[in-house]
C-alpha cells in the first residue's frame, strides 16, 4: 500500500477527542486550509492513528503535537463512520472523553488549524461542526440523558 492515501485509497483511522478542562468547557479546533477533510469547520481536535499505534497513544500524541498541552482519556464516547462522499473520503472515526492534564493550548500547525478555543456545551458552534464531531456531540448528550456514575469538577457530567 506504499503511496497510498489514508482514507481516500483505504479507510483510515483518525481518532479524536471531547476535552473538558477544569471549568467543565469543552475544547475545539478550526481546521485550516491544509486540513485533509472539512476544511474551515470546528472539531474535536485529534488525527490519524499510525500503524502500530494505539487509539489513545494516537491522540495523546496528536494533542501535543497540534497544540502543545497534555491530556488524559477518561473513556470512550463513540465510533463514527466518517463518509465524506463529496471529498471521496472513508474514515472510521472513535472519539474520548478526555481531561486537561497540563499546559495551556496554543495552534502550533497554523496551516491546519485557524483557530481555538474552550467552549460550553451550549456555546459550542454546532452548525459549524466538522460531521464526525456533529454525530460525536450527539453521542455524548444522549448519554448526559442517563444515569451518570459520577460528576466531574464543577458539575460537569462525564460518566
Amino acid at each position: 500500500m506504499h503511496g497510498m492515501k489514508k482514507g481516500i485509497d483505504h479507510i483510515g483511522v483518525g481518532v479524536g477527542g471531547m476535552i473538558f478542562n477544569d471549568d467543565g468547557k469543552i475544547f475545539l479546533a478550526k481546521r485550516g486550509r491544509d486540513a485533509r477533510n472539512e476544511r474551515h469547520r470546528w472539531e474535536f481536535p485529534g488525527g490519524s492513528v499510525e500503524f502500530g499505534e494505539t487509539l489513545e497513544h494516537a491522540l495523546v500524541r496528536e494533542v501535543k503535537e497540534e497544540y502543545g498541552f497534555s491530556i488524559m482519556i477518561e473513556e470512550l464516547l463513540d465510533v463514527v463512520d466518517h463518509i465524506l462522499p463529496d471529498e471521496h473520503q472513508h474514515w472510521v472515526s472513535p472519539t474520548f472523553l478526555c481531561r486537561t492534564t497540563g499546559g495551556s493550548p496554543s495552534i502550533l500547525e497554523p496551516t491546519k488549524c485557524e483557530a481555538i478555543g474552550w467552549f460550553s456545551l451550549a456555546d459550542i458552534p454546532r452548525d459549524e461542526l466538522t460531521s464526525a464531531s456533529q454525530a460525536s456531540l450527539a453521542s455524548f448528550e444522549r448519554r448526559q440523558l442517563r444515569p451518570l456514575a459520577s460528576t466531574g469538577k464543577n458539575g460537569t457530567n462525564i460518566p
